[in-house]
């Protein structure tokens, strides 16, 4: 039986019949809404549900969005993705500043169904990497909530690194990090960053010794990113992603202390790749962590960590929000 938040029609977008493309809410609910289909579209085909009895389709028609592709694993079928196209009456092409979006690019989260929950975590983002290149990059979006938020964002990162930064919408992504944010009190907190900053910063220059860092900024992976701002919402009571809210104020704080070098250098690596690198072991650059990033707090109330983390949330009209943009 179909949930309340599956069917648009109880949870959805309903009010928002007129879009302002250069209005934040408007597009952080609009790309909030394609997520969701995604998520209802793999609901759709658990539950077989086809025709008319698919709840899917109207998270991204009533947006004037049509299905162009589905991502699929190829290992259980389950669907992890989605490629909208952008088919608007002549009337609603209005003289968008920011740039109205021709493909948005979706990602889902895990969900918790026996058929899909063993592979959320072995995806493969070729199909996205191939197809990119046959349009303009200028009015893509990339979107994506939970573990679809790491998958977007590392997506985005791959085409910021061939210098094409598209726009990203980061709904609750996961920080790989132990949860500093949660510490109550401020001064504790402040302390454990700062010792944090000095010993990964430590390790990193003691890593450089045996493979030097790039000579150049255009050679250093974390400063080629810079230029791209990707908007990460999260809220104050999730604690799979509130650390992006102490990774940024920390390395201002840093700046204003006089030590900000150490931050620079501490917030390219994780801990845990540097004791990898140290160990002689190879390890993946970070995924979380960002160079610049608008980021988006929502400090309105939550029941519990469902709501915290929740997609729902981020279309509703009625939120604190604190937004301030991160340039490294």
């Amino acid at each position: 039986m179909a949930s309340e938040r599956e069917d648009f029609n109880l949870s959805g977008l309903l009010h928002l019949t007129v879009v302002d493309w250069d209005n934040e809410h408007h597009r952080r609910s609009i790309a909030a809404s394609l997520v969701s289909g995604v998520y209802v579209l793999e609901r759709d085909r658990q539950e077989a549900r086809d025709g008319p009895q698919a709840l899917a389709p109207p998270w991204w028609e009533f947006f004037h969005f049509q299905l162009f592709r589905l991502l699929i694993d190829d290992s259980d079928v389950s669907i992890f993705g989605a490629i909208y196209e952008f088919e608007p009456k002549t009337s609603q092409l209005s003289h968008s500043k920011k740039g109205i979006p021709h493909y948005v690019i979706a990602f889902r989260g895990t969900l918790t169904k026996p058929d899909t929950v063993l592979r959320d975590l072995e995806l493969d983002l070729h199909l996205i990497r191939n197809g990119l290149h046959k349009t303009s990059h200028s009015n893509i979006w990339l979107a994506g909530h939970s573990l679809g938020a790491a998958m977007a964002m590392l997506a985005g990162k791959n085409m910021a690194t061939m210098g094409n930064f598209l726009e990203c919408f980061l709904f609750n992504p996961p920080f790989f990090s132990a949860p500093i944010e949660n510490i109550r009190d401020k001064k504790l907190k402040h302390g454990i960053r700062i010792a944090g900053s000095v010993i990964t910063a430590g390790l990193a220059l003691a890593a450089s010794v045996k493979q030097p860092l790039p000579k150049t900024r255009s050679a250093d992976p974390f400063t080629a990113l810079s230029s791209w701002v990707p908007n990460i919402f999260v809220h104050t009571a999730d604690r799979l992603c509130a650390e992006y809210i102490g990774y940024f104020e920390h390395r201002e704080k840093m700046e204003q202390l006089g030590i900000g070098g150490i931050e620079r250098l501490a917030a390219q690596h994780s801990f845990g790749g540097l004791v990898m690198r140290a160990l002689g072991k190879d390890a993946e650059p970070a995924m979380h962590l960002l160079p610049s990033a608008s980021l988006t707090v929502n400090m309105s109330p939550a029941s519990d960590f469902k709501q915290a983390h929740g997609l729902q949330q981020w279309w509703r009209h009625d939120l604190q929000l604190r937004n301030q943009i991160y340039l490294y």
